[in-house]
C-alpha cells in the first residue's frame, strides 16, 4: 500500500494510485510561524481582531471563515492614488531563535508520509480588497491601473520576503496558499485582466518556492475559475483546490488533466449543512467520484482546510470517500 504521499504523487502524475487521496490526508499544514502569532485572527464567534496589515477581521459564528469589516471606519487604504500612506506591510524578518519552536513542530512531522506545508493566507488578490474594500478594488482594476499595479507588487515583494523566510527555517515540500478569485458561477475578473495582474506576480511567488525545493504548490480557491486555469498552469500550480463542480471538473481533467489536478467537487454548501446526514453526504460524494474520475483528481470538501462549519461533516466526507474509493480500487 503506498503511503499518503506517494499516492497523491501517483494521482497528480497520472501514475498508478491505490486509492482516492482522501481530502487533505497527504498535507500537513504548518499555521504556526514567528509572522502569524504576530498577525492575530478572531476565534468564530469572538470579538473583531485588528491584523498586522492594520485591516479588522470578523469571524461571527456559522461562517466558513474570517473576512475584513469594510465599513468606511475600517477600510485601512482610504485613496489608492495615495496608498503608501496608508499601507504598511508587517516585518516578516524574525531571528533563529524566534523561529525554533516552529523548527521544531516541523521536524516532528514525517515527510515520507506527509508533505510539509505551510498555510499562507490571504494572497495576494484577497490583500487587495482587505486593504480597500472589495467594490473599492474591483473598480480600481479600472479606474486607478498604474496604482493597483503598484500594490500588487508591494505585495508580491512583501510575499517573496515571507517565502524567503520559510523555505530557510521550515524547508517545506508543499505550500498551501489561499486567495480566493471567483463566486460560484464566475471568476472576479476576466482571463485578460488577472494575466495582467495576477500572473506576474504569482509567478514570482511560486517560482520563489519551487526554485527552493518546494515541490507542490497547492492553491485555494473555492469559487468558479475554470477560464483561470491556463494562468494557473503558467502560474506554477500543481493542485487546485477548492474546486467546485460549477467548474465542469471532468471538463478541465479531460483538458488539463497531467498539467494541474482538481481537488474539490464537493461543494460545502451542499454538504456543510446544519441539516447534514450521512446519506445526503454519500449522494455528493458518489456523484463526485464517478463523475470526476480517479487521475487528477482529489475528492474533498471545498472548505480551505480540513475542516467544516458543522461538527462531523469533515469526517463524514472523509469515511464515504473511503467507502467509495473501494469500488474503484483494488486494494
Amino acid at each position: 500500500m503506498l503511503t499518503k504521499k506517494q499516492n497523491l504523487l501517483e494521482t497528480i502524475h497520472g501514475g498508478n494510485p491505490d486509492r482516492y487521496v482522501n481530502q487533505y490526508e497527504a498535507l500537513a499544514l504548518v499555521y504556526g510561524t514567528p509572522y502569524t502569532v504576530r498577525n492575530p485572527m478572531p476565534q468564530k464567534g469572538g470579538p473583531n481582531v485588528k491584523n498586522a496589515w492594520g485591516v479588522t477581521i470578523s469571524f461571527p459564528e456559522g461562517m466558513p471563515g474570517p473576512f475584513p469589516v469594510h465599513d468606511t471606519e475600517h477600510i485601512v487604504c482610504k485613496d489608492l492614488t495615495n496608498w503608501r500612506d496608508y499601507v504598511k506591510a508587517p516585518n516578516v524578518i524574525f531571528s533563529e531563535e524566534e523561529w525554533e519552536p516552529f523548527i521544531k513542530e516541523v521536524e516532528k512531522i514525517d515527510r515520507k508520509e506527509y508533505f510539509v506545508a505551510p498555510f499562507i493566507a490571504p494572497g495576494i488578490f484577497e490583500q487587495c480588497h482587505y486593504l480597500q474594500e472589495i467594490q473599492n478594488c474591483m473598480m480600481n482594476f479600472y479606474e486607478e491601473p498604474e496604482a493597483m499595479h503598484e500594490l500588487v507588487d508591494y505585495i508580491t515583494e512583501w510575499e517573496l520576503q515571507y517565502a524567503a523566510e520559510i523555505c530557510k527555517y521550515l524547508k517545506p515540500d508543499a505550500i498551501f496558499h489561499h486567495d480566493d478569485w471567483g463566486t460560484q458561477q464566475s471568476s472576479f475578473m476576466s482571463a485578460e485582466m488577472f494575466e495582467e495582474y495576477f500572473e506576474p506576480a504569482y509567478k514570482k511567488v511560486y517560482g520563489y518556492y519551487k526554485e527552493h525545493g518546494v515541490k507542490l504548490i497547492i492553491h485555494h480557491s473555492d469559487s468558479f475559475a475554470a477560464n483561470l486555469v491556463p494562468a494557473m498552469i503558467r502560474m506554477g500550480i500543481d493542485i487546485w483546490q477548492g474546486t467546485m463542480s460549477t467548474n465542469n471538473i471532468p471538463e478541465l481533467v479531460e483538458k488539463y488533466g497531467g498539467q494541474i489536478t482538481f481537488m474539490g467537487g464537493i461543494d460545502s454548501g451542499k454538504v456543510d449543512r446544519k441539516d447534514w446526514t450521512r446519506e445526503s453526504i454519500a449522494k455528493v460524494v458518489e456523484e463526485a467520484c464517478q463523475s470526476n474520475g480517479t487521475r487528477f483528481y482529489i475528492p474533498c470538501n471545498t472548505m480551505g482546510g480540513p475542516e467544516s462549519i458543522y461538527p462531523g461533516v469533515y469526517d463524514t466526507i472523509s469515511e464515504e470517500i473511503a467507502r467509495v474509493s473501494k469500488q474503484y480500487f483494488k486494494y
